[in-house]
């Protein structure tokens, strides 16, 4: 279990914090404990760039607004990076390095320290970006207290947040495999796609691209809804510019891409 006093007495030995907001469950976390220990020294950050579903940048202005959150906006440039751009197994890297660039300016003004929310859970898998935010000086709070996913969730619930069981909703590009470029054109049709199929209800879910091709990965007790909706689902995919709409029968299954790197879990920690 993760270790609640731990986390608030680092954060406010940090004094002053700039936290890389998405609003999902972890950084949500993150965010609203920084901004209930230290007020105003907190400063919750939005990336907004392509990557960046509309539906999540929409949910940081909100969840700020409703916890009185000190919240802004910065622009991120990871497309105009060629080595973020050709899709290898760093993209993360530079993405994250992009962000740590875009925020550097802001937390250098306000002598702030910049966190991450990554979990304990995250370290055993495939996350260069977690290296490159460490490179420029980043700190993991909930890491160093101990708290796993889990762990977030239910504290989450406890404090009565309502992102305690927000889906994960991880970047667009990782929709996109090792490999294949990443283009503005391909992230809005993902974009575009999961958008239409969670108003017909798929709150979990992932659209993998695969050109002109859609995989739809959904969790498995999920599966058969899909085929019922069948017309439905194609026409809705269809309409986010694909022309193959496929149903993917292993599941929803998080991260799945780095497998084609030929990596095996492996502890990274920060």
């Amino acid at each position: 279990m993760g270790d609640w006093d731990r986390l608030r007495n680092d954060l406010a030995e940090l004094d002053r914090l700039m936290v890389a907001f998405s609003g999902g469950v972890d950084s949500s976390f993150l965010a609203w404990v920084a901004h209930d220990v230290l007020g105003d020294r907190a400063h919750a950050v939005t990336a907004v760039s392509p990557s960046l579903a509309e539906a999540e940048r929409e949910d940081c202005a909100l969840l700020a607004a409703e916890w009185g959150l000190q919240w802004s906006e910065v622009l991120t440039a990871e497309m105009e990076r060629a080595a973020y751009v050709s899709n290898d197994g760093d993209r993360c890297y530079w993405c994250k390095d992009a962000l740590m660039e875009a925020v550097a300016p802001l937390a250098e003004a306000t002598s702030s320290t910049v966190a991450l929310g990554v979990n304990i859970d995250d370290l055993g898998d495939h996350r260069p970006g977690q290296r490159a935010a460490a490179e420029r000086g980043a700190v993991f709070p909930l890491v160093d207290a101990g708290f796993s996913k889990a762990d977030v969730r239910e504290w989450s619930q406890r404090l009565g947040l309502r992102t305690w069981d927000k889906p994960a909703a991880p970047c667009l590009a990782s929709r996109i495999p090792y490999g294949t470029p990443v283009t503005l054109g391909a992230l809005a049709s993902v974009g575009d796609a999961e958008a239409a199929l969670r108003r017909l209800g798929f709150a979990e879910l992932r659209v993998r691209h695969y050109g002109d091709v859609a995989r739809i990965e959904v969790p498995d007790e999920r599966l058969a809804d899909v085929v019922a909706q069948r017309a439905t689902v194609v026409e809705a995919v269809r309409e986010a510019g694909y022309r193959y709409v496929t149903l993917d029968l292993e599941g929803l299954r998080s991260g799945n891409l780095n497998a084609a790197l030929g990596l095996g879990p492996s502890v990274q920690r920060p």
